[in-house]
């Protein structure tokens, strides 16, 4: 026998969804059991611009690193922290 779900109430902004979604069980509303994995290949993670001080002599050696790899420099900062952060 399967139970009856709710269904979900509607809203007119994003932030009301997920204000509710933020604070409901969504049990009622979905059969989990019947979920499937997604897969989405385009979507991006979300970045924050920082200000990082750094000596000209080390982001000068970075910017030749980086050249010498034939990428952005600061995407081989990116690459760079995110190898120890794992190494860790």
């Amino acid at each position: 026998m399967t139970k009856k779900r709710k269904s979900s109430p509607s809203f007119t902004k994003e932030s009301e969804e997920r204000a509710f979604w933020e604070s409901e069980d969504s049990t009622p509303y979905l059969d989990w059991s019947k979920a499937k994995r997604a897969r989405m290949p385009n979507l991006k993670p979300t970045t924050t611009a920082i200000s990082l001080r750094l000596p000209v002599g080390l982001l000068d050696q970075i910017k030749i690193a980086a050249n010498k790899r034939d990428v952005p420099y600061q995407s081989l900062i990116k690459a760079w922290l995110s190898e120890k952060l794992t190494r860790s």
